[in-house]
């Protein structure tokens, strides 16, 4: 496994590398000061599994580096690794493309879990962003939204709160792509979310309290 990890202290990166070495035996990492570098590497390094941008790096520029590096390199997924807890910063990172938002001062264990979802394909989204995020919302009765989901939908709902893409859920549902996309249609106005990054908060939030099989 080959990672990349771009931050700008050198501490920072010498401790993460250490956690970044229990994910696989064989992993490699690649190491970036700048958002620059972390472009010139990713260049020569085609095979990249996956990228980890610190938000406020030289020459990222917040979001807007991260959508320079994921237009350049849209077949790495790209976890920000960032010392800022602003829901603002989540939100804005996930909808520019990032496939998950870690605090700097994220346990090793979470921080491990958190990356083997994202390299699974899945989204990881920090608690205190599905807390705010739910916080913002009128409360909405479980038994409520329950009752007007389908058993599939439900189905399709457990494997989206797990951060899984459509194309997962389809297979792992035996549905079509444009089958699983009717279901979240459905789903996204039950929940009362407008896109795909609010639906994941949503139903991670709840996941605990779906039916289970």
């Amino acid at each position: 496994m080959k990672i990349l990890l771009a931050d700008d202290h050198d501490l920072f990166r010498a401790g993460l590398g250490m956690v970044l070495g229990e994910l696989e035996a064989d992993t490699q990492l690649l190491q970036a000061a700048s958002l620059t570098d972390a472009i010139d590497c990713a260049q020569a390094e085609p095979d990249l599994d996956l990228a980890l941008l610190d938000l406020n790096m030289p020459a990222m520029n917040g979001n807007a580096g991260l959508q320079q590096f994921r237009a350049r390199f849209p077949q790495v997924p790209v976890v920000i690794v960032s010392g800022s807890d602003d829901l603002a910063d989540v939100q804005g990172a996930l909808n520019t493309g990032a496939s998950g938002f870690i605090h700097k001062s994220t346990s090793p264990s979470v921080m491990l879990s958190a990356l083997r979802l994202v390299l699974a394909g899945g989204i990881y989204v920090p608690p205190h962003a599905m807390r705010q995020d739910q916080a913002t919302k009128p409360a909405t009765s479980n038994k409520a939204w329950g009752s007007r989901l389908t058993a599939r939908q439900l189905e399709v709902l457990r494997l989206l709160a797990l951060g899984k893409p459509n194309k997962v859920i389809a297979r792992e549902l035996d549905l079509s792509e444009g089958t699983v996309k009717i279901h979240l249609s459905a789903i996204f106005r039950v929940l009362d979310v407008s896109n795909r990054t609010e639906a994941v908060l949503a139903a991670q939030q709840l996941e605990s309290n779906l039916p289970k099989h």
